[in-house]
Order: C-alpha cells, then sequence, then structure tokens
C-alpha cells in the first residue's frame, strides 16, 4: 500500500541512535507508578504504544532524587531498587522496535507538598502563585549534589536498557526550567543574572549526563523556545539556548513554549490552532543542525507530515493521539486514518493528576489491558436493544456486538450523536463532530442494526423486542422553571444550538456552568467594537464563580473569550422572580432587575428522562440504565459508561 505520508515514517538519525520514524510520543502523565517504582500497569500502557508503531517514546517526569514527589504517582529512579522495573519497560517497549527515554527531572518548588515534605527549593525565593509559603534559594553545594543525581539517574537508565534521557528544562517548570527563566531565577551568582548564568545549571548536568554514559546515550534537552510571558524568555533567548545546548553535546532539541502557570501556554486548549508551538521549531531548527522536535496538540496525520515536509520540524511529539488511540501509528501507516479514535483536545486526560487519579479519556474508555478492540467474547449469547443513539448508547451497543451479541440500535432522531450533536455546536468543540462519524463507522463496520427515526415505544417493544435485554440511554433533557416561562421570549441553550429558537438583541443567561458560558460564547459578537447589531449577553450565576466543576486551559480561553466580546458575567446572582419584561435577582443582599432584555435563556442543568424506564417496569423487561439517563454528566461519564455496562452484559 502507498505511504501518505512519506516523510512522518522516514527513519532519522539521531547521535549514534537511528529511530525508525518521526512519530515520537511525548510526556504524559500517568499517576500508573506505585511509590515511584514501575507497574505491570505502566509497563502495558508504554508497550501498548510501543506495538501501535511509535518511534520514540518520552516517559512522563522521572525524579533523580527522593526527597520531592511531583504527583502522587510519579516515577522515579533515584536509586538501584528502581532499575529491575525500568529493565522490565525497557524491554516491553523494544520488543517492537521503539526506543525508550525517560524525561529526568526536579520538581523543586513544584513539588507535591506531602506532610513530611521539607521546605521546597527553587533558583530563588519566588515561588509559583499557588505556593502556600515562599521556596528557600538552593545553595550551589545542594545544585553540586543535584548535578550528581542527574548523572547517576541516567547511569541507572543505561543500565536498565534505556536509550537516554530527556532532560526537562522548559516550561519555567521545576528546577531547570525555573533556573533557565528569568520569572524565577533572581540569584546575583555564577548561576543567575543573564542568560549564561541561567543557562549554567542545565549545561552541568548535561555534561555530567555524558561523562557517567558515553556519546552513544541519546540527550534531549525540553525547553520553551519562548515562554509568551512578559518578564520571561522570549524567541530570540530560545535560539540561543538551543544553540548552546548543541555545542554541550545534546543529540536533539524538544522545542515546547509557555509556562505551566500561564493556562492554555504549554498545553493547548480545545479548538486552538493545532501544532501550537511550531513557529518556534522552524525558527530555532534554522539555527542549529541536530534535529528538532515540535509539540502541542498534533493529532491529526496530515498535519504531522505537512510540518515535516515543509521543513518546519523534523520530528512531531504526538501525546494525547496516543494516548487516545495507542495503535494512530499503524492506522495511519496502512491507509485507515478513518479509523483512528479522534482526539478532541480536552485535557480530561490530565483532568484528575494532581489529585491522584489515573489517566483517562473521553473518547478512549479502556486504556487497561483488555478494551474495546479486545473485549472478551460472552458465554453466553443474547439479543440486545439499545434505546437511544447518543454517546452512551453508541459504545454500548458497538462493545456488546464485539462481545457476539445480536444488537438493535433505535434513535429517535434522524442522527447519532444525541447531546453530543448539540455540544460540537459551540466555538471550539468542532471536534466533537469526528467523534460522533467516528462512533457511527465503527458501528457499521461491527454489524449493529442501527435503526434511525426509531422512537420505541411500549407497543413496538412488546411487539418486536420483548425477548431481548435493554441498555436504557434516552439521554437528558434541559431543565426549565416553569414559573419563569412568564417572560416575553425564553428558550433553552439547546433551542438555540440545534436551531430550534432564534434569539433577540439583549440576552440574559441563567447559569453559568459550561452550557451557559459555551452558549454567551456562541452568541457574542466575536469583535467587542459597540457595533448596533452586536448582541449584549449576561450571564446569571448562583455560585461564586462561573463552570466550577471545570478546569484546565479549555475553562480559561473560554472566559477570557467571554471577558473580551464584553460578556456580562454577574456572580453570586439568585434569581429570585421573572415577569414577562423583567428578570430580578438578589446579589449581596440586594435587589437587583434587568428590564431591557428582550430573550431569556435556560442553561440551568439537566435532568434524566425515566418514561423508558417506567414502561419497561411495567412490561417486566431486563433493562439497564446507562448514560445520562441513569446520571447526567459529560461525554466522557457517558462513554465510560456505556462501554462498563456492555462489558458486563
Amino acid at each position: 500500500m502507498k505511504n501518505s505520508y512519506p516523510h512522518l515514517f522516514s527513519p532519522i538519525q539521531i547521535g549514534e541512535t537511528t529511530v525508525k520514524n518521526r512519530v515520537f510520543m511525548p510526556p504524559v502523565s500517568t499517576n500508573l507508578a506505585k511509590k515511584g517504582y514501575v507497574t505491570d500497569e505502566l509497563v502495558a500502557h508504554y508497550a501498548a504504544r510501543a506495538k501501535g508503531g511509535v518511534g520514540l517514546i518520552v516517559t512522563e517526569v522521572t525524579t533523580v532524587e527522593p526527597t520531592y514527589i511531583y504527583l502522587p504517582g510519579d516515577m522515579s529512579i533515584c536509586d538501584d531498587s528502581y532499575i529491575p522495573g525500568w529493565k522490565k519497560l525497557t524491554d516491553a517497549v523494544h520488543q517492537y522496535g521503539t526506543k525508550i527515554l525517560p524525561q529526568l527531572f526536579h520538581p523543586a518548588y513544584m513539588a507535591f507538598p506531602i506532610p513530611g515534605t521539607p521546605r521546597l527549593i527553587a533558583p530563588s525565593h519566588v515561588g509559583p502563585y499557588y505556593a502556600k509559603e515562599a521556596p528557600r534559594p538552593v545553595t550551589k553545594e545542594e545544585l553540586q549534589t543535584i548535578i550528581r543525581q542527574f548523572g547517576e539517574a541516567a547511569g541507572r537508565v543505561k543500565q536498565a536498557g534505556g536509550d537516554g534521557v530527556e532532560i526537562h528544562a522548559a516550561h519555567a517548570h521545576g528546577l531547570l526550567g525555573g533556573f533557565l527563566s528569568p520569572l524565577y531565577n533572581k540569584r546575583t551568582d555564577e548561576y543567575g543574572g543573564d542568560i549564561h548564568g541561567r543557562l549554567r545549571l542545565t549545561l552541568e548536568v548535561i555534561a555530567e549526563v555524558r561523562r557517567v554514559c558515553g556519546k552513544e546515550f541519546l540527550i534531549d534537552v525540553r525547553i520553551s523556545g519562548d515562554e509568551y510571558t512578559d518578564g520571561g524568555q522570549n524567541l530570540n533567548d530560545g535560539i540561543y539556548v538551543a544553540k548552546q545546548l548543541e555545542k554541550a553535546g545534546a543529540d536533539f532539541i524538544h522545542i515546547s513554549g509557555g509556562t505551566t502557570i500561564m493556562r492554555g501556554s504549554s498545553i493547548p486548549a480545545p479548538g486552538t490552532p493545532m501544532g501550537s508551538h511550531v513557529k518556534l521549531a522552524q525558527e530555532i531548527k534554522q539555527h542549529i543542525s541536530i534535529p528538532v522536535a515540535t509539540v502541542g496538540r498534533i493529532t491529526e496525520p496530515w498535519l504531522a507530515e505537512e510540518l515535516i515536509a515543509n521543513g518546519k520540524t523534523d520530528i512531531c511529539m504526538m501525546g494525547r493521539a496516543n494516548i487516545c488511540d495507542p495503535e494512530f501509528v499503524l492506522k495511519a501507516q496502512s491507509g485507515r486514518e478513518q479509523e483512528i479514535r479522534p482526539c478532541i483536545g480536552c485535557l480530561r486526560c490530565l483532568n484528575g493528576i494532581m489529585f491522584g487519579k489515573r489517566i483517562a479519556c473521553t473518547v478512549n474508555p479502556s486504556l487497561e489491558l483488555e478494551n474495546e478492540d479486545t473485549v472478551t467474547e460472552a458465554e453466553e449469547k443474547k439479543k440486545i436493544l439499545v434505546i437511544g443513539g447518543g454517546p452512551a448508547g453508541m459504545e454500548a451497543a458497538f462493545v456488546a456486538k464485539k462481545r457476539g451479541h445480536q444488537v438493535v440500535l433505535c434513535e429517535k432522531e434522524e442522527e447519532l450523536g444525541g447531546l453530543m450533536r448539540l455540544a460540537s455546536v459551540p466555538i471550539a468543540k468542532q471536534d466533537l463532530t469526528r467523534v460522533i462519524q467516528y462512533m457511527k463507522q465503527k458501528l457499521e463496520t461491527a454489524g449493529v442494526e442501527i435503526r434511525l427515526g426509531c422512537t420505541v415505544t411500549k407497543e413496538l417493544f412488546v411487539k418486536e423486542f420483548a425477548d431481548y435485554e435493554v441498555m436504557v440511554s434516552t439521554g437528558a433533557s434541559p431543565i426549565v422553571r416553569k414559573e419563569w416561562t412568564g417572560f416575553q421570549q425564553w428558550m433553552t441553550a439547546d433551542d438555540i444550538l440545534t436551531g430550534r429558537a432564534f434569539p433577540g438583541r439583549k440576552v440574559v443567561v441563567i447559569g453559568g456552568g459550561s452550557v451557559g458560558c459555551e452558549v454567551a460564547d456562541y452568541l457574542a459578537p466575536l469583535v467587542n467594537d459597540l457595533f448596533p447589531r452586536n448582541r449584549e449577553i449576561t450571564v446569571l450565576e448562583m455560585a461564586g464563580g462561573v463552570m466550577l466543576n471545570e478546569s484546565g486551559p479549555g475553562r480559561s480561553l473560554l472566559v477570557q473569550r467571554m471577558r473580551k466580546k464584553g460578556v456580562e458575567i454577574i456572580c453570586n446572582a439568585k434569581v429570585e422572580r421573572v415577569e414577562e419584561k423583567t428578570i430580578y435577582y438578589r446579589k449581596d443582599g440586594i435587589e437587583q432587575c434587568i428590564s431591557d432584555a428582550d430573550t431569556l435563556v435556560f442553561a440551568l442543568g439537566y435532568r434524566s428522562e425515566h418514561q423508558t424506564e417506567e414502561w419497561l417496569k411495567e412490561c417486566g423487561a431486563c433493562y439497564r440504565v446507562i448514560g445520562d439517563a441513569e446520571q447526567v454528566g459529560n461525554i466522557k461519564d457517558a462513554i465510560a459508561a456505556g462501554y462498563a455496562a456492555a462489558r458486563e452484559c
């Protein structure tokens, strides 16, 4: 078969090592280690990506000393007891011809403050905004110990069969990133001041690793080509730093951007341009001769091919794409792009990492050893009816069919997708359409019988499906406060997103959760220029803030857009009554009113639908309720629920 991506899937020489292709996997935290040790689950996680065709894997953060913990499920290689686990990991990855490097890291002032941790260290007494106390400046004597620890950690990697290491000095993050950044390094000794002083520690770490491990051992350094922040490193700095790293013996440079504390700068949010840091890589690549890797929301093979073919980078670091689909590379290589599970960039993979939760994925509910492609056949084959073609219903129907059951999926609308179709309409949510396409194709390929425009009534069930087990995935409907429907024009957020209703020019959205904020962003003018036909949007939220159940760069950018567009956000505002032309709310104990609005929009959440469940009970049917029909949640919750239910049927 013709290779559609000849540049992406060509080998590359890095130092004295040949890597089979240009798809590298960057560090993505998993929390699958246990007290720093490699677990069988962690081995399986990386082995699956190696089996899927990735050329080189850079593991998640791997700490070089025992005192400071970065995440609860960190990896470590701070003493020889960790070597056997690493040997098991490197052997598992090497059997597929994939190279592997741990990302060596000292968390310093970014360490997790578990009880008993001594005062955090930093280049200077400057800490991140969320710190509970200022860190203490690390001494020069301590730096010599830390440099030695980096070298010893790299030596253990070599003993365990690793191909090299990545040295993390990006994002003003951890000890080396902090020393390199003028945001955190305020020292006046030889390790501070100008760029030469700030870079000194990283260069000494490289020299020690090379001394311990020899010239054939790969050294990759991750830097921010630009921190995108006033007072931080800029691209001129990034170019100079890359040149010095090459002179110091680095084999390739992993060029990222931004900082970890400026949300959305280092890890791009959904809806932002793919290849977020490629301009930095392209510029730096012109000034050095060693290979350059770029990173940042590169989730489709055509883009990775273009970036390399057009000379913008030598290597594409593709993390989320390979988390979402461990067979990403093999599918792209064999011309099966339509079978690639699409990453939507939502970053729910990392949402719970800081709280000790394991890595997860919205679109891929099965990161375990048994997954969608390897589910075991059921001992007893059944007839299964799935009522509702939203994300939970589609996933349940697919997995049930994979288990050998006879499956019929009935959806009352003329299209599959359920509320996910509505969710794709707001700004930056377009990628959800790809998920619907992907899930629909899976169902068709698996041979699931799909009936669109088919409402399953009690009569139809008795007539056709009385001997079927049922999965009820009828979803949820928007909550409407009847006592507020006397307003002159009201509608739900769903009405707007489906096109069933069209709002006026002065809109009040009641509810500042995700849906309320997304519909406000959708309705607001793209440019806040006071043009006479612009809409004026007000969001009323009774809590102390908007989107309190969300975190990460997606939420941050959404709120920033609303503010730039002039959306008025009023929190701690409890709506008390609504008349035909006036909305009354109480804030800070004082009653306020809005009397010039022409449209009221309900974004108060959703309520599970139970009508189907009621008549199934009457029929004595064997059924299970899944997704929003059981408990209202997000898309990740729905797909995971469908997967779990079908595995058990």
